[in-house]
């Protein structure tokens, strides 16, 4: 896994940023959505998935209401998601919904893996990946 910048961790699957500032979710031109998720909020699947889980309301700011909307979408069109990971040692500055802007962060793209949005209900999400090959993370 390259560590990357997060504006290049997105263009590695040809999607922009709206903000690069605040942004942490875009499209990308072959319609799937480009996620950044912390690496801390991983958890393993069923048959050997990966899973993502989180709530929206544990942050605010300009972003969130983006990420939002492009869940919703991508649950209601069960459209593809690709991975970026964000990790950081200052998990506990994270989970308590402080700016994560300002935490030292790094991250990693994950082209071997296709997920989905399998839960969400407008504030709580799960997103489930396997690897491209229909194999097991």
């Amino acid at each position: 896994m390259a560590r990357l910048g997060l504006k290049d961790a997105f263009a590695k699957y040809g999607a922009t940023l709206r903000n690069v500032q605040w942004s942490v979710s875009a499209w990308a031109p072959d319609r799937s959505l480009v996620l950044s998720l912390w690496a801390h909020h991983y958890r393993k699947g069923p048959g050997g998935s990966a899973e993502y889980f989180g709530s929206a309301s544990r942050w605010s700011g300009p972003g969130n209401q983006e990420f939002r909307e492009n869940l919703a979408r991508a649950f209601r069109e069960k459209a593809r998601v690709r991975l970026v990971i964000s990790s950081t040692e200052e998990t506990g500055h994270v989970e308590s919904g402080d700016d994560a802007s300002k935490v030292k962060k790094g991250f990693h793209v994950r082209e071997d893996l296709f997920g989905q949005v399998v839960e969400y209900d407008g504030n709580n999400y799960v997103i489930r990946f396997t690897l491209a090959s229909g194999g097991t993370k």
